[in-house]
């Protein structure tokens, strides 16, 4: 028979991580590009892990609210799978881009088909496929009360501070939505599927929350807390595999190949990822690396995978 591995302390390995990256908190590089976050302590950290059997274990400043930028396109990809099916990938592809994620070079050449779902260009023609039949105002109602469920928990809002700092100053996105549309790669006006993008990004989640809107994918496409089926089995394995190859711009190999779970960052600094059938797993550090990922965030879950053995490519 196997030999039967004890139950592991996850309190304590995060105890230890945070611990140790104690003396680096600051590091990385504020996003300033949006002023909302420019205003953001770089020293916060925060990790909360939930597990498949409903423990939760959480670090540091995860109680506090952050805005979760780019994790939220997680969210809306599961959305749009869910109203259009495997339709929505005649309009976006499934690659990892190799290029900023705000980069307009890729798209021209590409023909206004963005690369995958989760750089900026693909998840502003995610917000167009799921406009479809709703007001903006609606759609981000639908978005907030999305979350909230996945999350079980009706606190969750969004920063209209952010929203209104990322409307404000959002030119390059504003571009790349212009950009489709002159392709005739949208449906609806600019102005309404910017207003969709920008709001979602602007969610404000803390890592427990974050966490806990995860678990559906590290447990089949179930919430086991609540019992809410969300997606198929085969649907969670396949945005867990977007998430492995593109989840981290052009910095998603480098993420495979030193953490190896499924997760998706934020300019916010945070990052949300999968251990299949394990726990799923929160991080916020606003520092960023020089492709704009949590720099202590991804040092912090690359410590989380190496004593846990939960690398989806073995232990």
């Amino acid at each position: 028979m196997p030999e039967q591995q004890a139950p592991q302390d996850l309190q304590a390995i995060i105890d230890d991580i945070y611990r140790e990256l104690t003396p680096r908190l600051g590091e990385g590089k504020v996003a300033d590009y949006i002023p909302q976050l420019a205003r953001v302590d770089s020293r916060r950290f925060g990790m909360a892990i939930v597990t498949t059997g409903g423990q939760i274990y959480r670090v540091g400043d995860a109680e506090v609210p952050f805005s979760i930028q780019s994790i939220s396109k997680v969210f809306t990809l599961t959305l749009a799978l869910g109203k259009h099916g495997e339709n929505i990938w005649h309009r976006v592809g499934r690659e990892p881009s190799g290029s900023a994620f705000n980069s307009i070079v890729q798209l021209e050449h590409e023909g206004g088909k963005p690369r995958n779902p989760f750089i900026n260009a693909g998840a502003i023609t995610i917000s167009d496929l799921i406009l479809a039949g709703h007001t903006p105002k609606e759609l981000i109602g639908e978005i907030v009360q999305f979350v909230r469920y996945l999350a079980d928990d009706d606190t969750i809002v969004i920063d209209h501070e952010v929203a209104r700092s990322e409307t404000a100053t959002g030119f390059r996105n504003v571009a790349l939505a212009n950009f489709m549309r002159s392709f005739g790669k949208l449906d609806h006006p600019a102005e309404h599927v910017l207003g969709v993008y920008f709001h979602h990004c602007a969610l404000a989640m803390t890592c427990v929350q974050l966490a806990k809107a995860g678990l559906f994918l590290a447990a089949g496409g179930a919430n086991p807390l609540t019992g809410h089926s969300v997606v198929s089995r085969q649907r969670a394995r396949r945005i867990n595999a977007l998430m492995l190859t593109c989840g981290h711009y052009d910095g998603s190999g480098d993420f495979a190949y030193r953490v190896g779970l499924p997760g998706k960052s934020g300019v916010g600094g945070g990052i949300m990822a999968v251990a299949p059938s394990k726990a799923s797993v929160a991080v916020w550090s606003p520092g960023l690396n020089e492709n704009g990922n949590s720099l202590l965030g991804s040092l912090a879950l690359e410590m989380l995978a190496a004593r846990t053995g939960w690398s989806v490519f073995g232990p």
